[in-house]
């Protein structure tokens, strides 16, 4: 499989396509100076109780209060209350926590109004971004990833990944892992670190130490309700996350972002800073690499299949919904229930496919075509399963129910992406009106005599819709000949036919268009 990201930073922010086999499968979007995402820490003040909830709603400064659960709180939140009470003190200087002694856990069954209180101080770090009417989501165990693994404070637990199954490897890495982590600071070994030195994860600790560190010097001048400490942006959260040898290209659209990216994989993965590439062709990069076409065919409420079927998918509040309709497919079986069962193998590779590229999150129901065969249907469901592996997001599948529904669900921390594939008419704005064509010609006359006689422009090009041109320069008489006569340089006129009717645009000698 041959796995690209292609990277387009706009004045808008950061797009990320993730590319398998020519195919998009994944897309991120960030926006500038974004707020409240996954692994931010913020300094919450506790607005209210709520016991029946065993929840509190805490203030991080977003419009709607964020929810916090008492099984979000983590064991050791009595610790992290004391040293933010610590910290905002000014008794104790240290950034680690060697002298700093740990409380005992809290009661797994307890209540949150035996640990928290009003109007108390907490550090939350987002756990779930805004999702619709919904304030963030928090968690106060607080954790801070790296590339090979993931910090927790007031923690000795050293955990592997369950992906590394080899007992030598899983033994190798704790080892690693106990001769360099510091005291009262926990450890969770990630995938990606099986095989790697002690170099490596020493370094990726060391990194993940400093940001620890950073984040306690904040605390004490930190304004309640305001961040303390940042994620990375999400370009280099997602290449920390899913860069492996599997990739063959990061394409990036600018020079700063290719430098900032390239030092980073450089730090992180120096055998895979030469796969990191500036695009420097005049064209879009998603339009180059045919990016832009295939979001415009995958997001919508219609989806169409290659082999003539398709997807209708609905969202609402509750939960998504995919029908599965044959279309006009062509059966290549006269087998009805063997038709079914390749429509339905087609289609649920597409529905793996979208609930990674939209980002599709808590219950999704499919409606497959219906089977009769409890054969067939073990087999779309096992293929199902198989197709899902692929997807980082955690998630259930359950087998096909007494009506044929497979129900879903698929863990959801950020907004669902949404892209909007109809577009508004060009002519009229949306408003399905347009201006009187009567003036269209006063509209380029007025600009054609800002642009000779104000601008002094000279070997200038008008741009216009056939119609438009053919009423220009046609006849002896025509309007290209009296502006010749007006102006003194001959203007020439160009049809587009991709332009809509009152559409007209002008070329200067250098083959750049005049802003008006």
């Amino acid at each position: 499989m041959v796995k690209e990201l292609i990277i387009n930073s706009t004045p808008a922010g950061v797009t990320i396509a993730l590319i398998e086999d020519k195919q998009l499968v994944e897309l991120h979007k960030e926006q500038i100076n974004i707020n409240y995402a996954v692994g931010d820490i913020y300094l919450g003040r506790i607005k209210k109780i709520m016991p029946g909830l065993n929840a509190a709603f805490v203030d991080v400064g977003y419009e709607k209060d964020a929810f916090l659960h008492y099984f979000d709180l983590g064991p050791q939140v009595q610790s992290l209350i004391k040293l933010t009470k610590i910290k905002r003190n000014g008794s104790v200087t240290g950034t680690l926590l060697d002298n700093l002694k740990l409380e005992a856990d809290i009661n797994k069954a307890g209540k949150i109004s035996d640990v928290l209180s009003k109007n108390m101080l907490l550090p939350v770090q987002i756990a779930k971004e805004p999702i619709s009417t919904k304030g963030p989501r928090l968690s106060s165990d607080i954790s801070i990833a790296g590339r090979y693994v993931v910090l927790v404070p007031f923690s000795n637990t050293i955990s592997v990944s369950k992906k590394i199954k080899s007992n030598t490897e899983r033994n190798r890495l704790k080892k690693i892992i106990e001769s360099i982590k510091p005291q009262n600071f926990g450890v969770i070994i990630r995938t990606v670190s099986e095989g790697r030195g002690v170099a490596e994860m020493q370094k990726d600790l060391l990194d993940l130490i400093a940001k620890w560190e950073n984040f306690i010097k904040k605390i004490p001048s930190t304004e309640p309700s305001k961040r303390v400490w940042g994620e990375m942006d999400r370009s280099s959260t997602l290449i920390r996350d899913i860069l492996n040898p599997d990739f063959t290209n990061v394409y990036v659209s600018t020079p700063e972002l290719y430098d900032d990216i390239r030092s980073y994989v450089h730090d992180i993965s120096p055998e895979m800073e030469k796969i990191v590439k500036l695009y420097k062709q005049k064209e879009p990069i998603f339009d180059h690499f045919g990016v832009e076409k295939q979001i415009k065919n995958a997001f919508g409420k219609t989806v169409n299949l290659p082999g003539g079927a398709y997807l209708v998918v609905e969202h609402t509040e509750a939960l998504h919904v995919i029908d599965v309709n044959s279309g006009n497919r062509t059966a290549s079986k006269e087998n009805q229930e063997e038709n079914a069962l390749q429509v339905n193998k087609e289609a649920a590779k597409e529905i793996a496919r979208q609930l990674r590229l939209r980002d599709m999150g808590g219950i999704v129901v499919i409606d497959f075509i219906d089977m009769h065969k409890p054969t067939n249907r073990k087999m779309l469901f096992d293929y199902l399963r198989e197709l899902m592996l692929l997807d980082r997001a955690k998630h259930t599948i359950l087998p096909p129910s007494k009506f044929g529904l497979v129900q879903i669900t698929r863990q959801r921390v950020r907004p669902e992406m949404n892209i909007v594939t109809v577009e508004k008419c060009p002519a009229c704005d949306g408003t399905g009106e347009i201006k009187a064509s009567i003036v269209l010609m006063d509209d380029i006359e007025n600009n054609l005599n800002y642009i000779l006689r104000e601008q002094n422009e000279k070997g200038v090009t008008l741009c216009v819709h056939p119609y438009i041109e053919a009423y220009i320069t046609k006849g002896i008489f025509n309007l290209q000949r009296r502006w010749f006569f007006k102006y003194g340089q001959w203007i020439k006129v160009k049809a587009q036919s991709s332009y809509h009717l009152t559409e007209f645009h002008f070329i200067s000698a250098k083959d750049e268009e005049i802003k008006l």
